[in-house]
């Protein structure tokens, strides 16, 4: 069995999704899913019971993505 390494870096390549909710297991105060189940149906969970601060996390999630560079993945 190989041992695998996070490294701390930004890629363009996918990851699987079952282990990066595992590496957030025990680190989050709050959380929001947004993703596809293996049907390609929506899937939608979050922790924060109030919608508009569950839609402030998204737009604040957005609003980082956005500001990152193209070309971060190179850092």
């Amino acid at each position: 069995m190989s041992k695998v390494i996070d490294l701390p870096v930004i890629t363009k390549l996918d990851l699987d999704p079952d282990r990066l909710l595992r590496k957030a297991i025990g680190e989050m105060s709050e959380v929001v899913i947004v993703g596809f189940d293996k049907n390609g149906d929506e899937y939608f969970a979050s922790s924060v019971a109030d919608g508009g601060a569950c839609l402030w996390h998204l737009s604040r999630a957005k609003k980082k993505l956005l500001d990152m560079p193209d070309d971060s993945y190179l850092l």
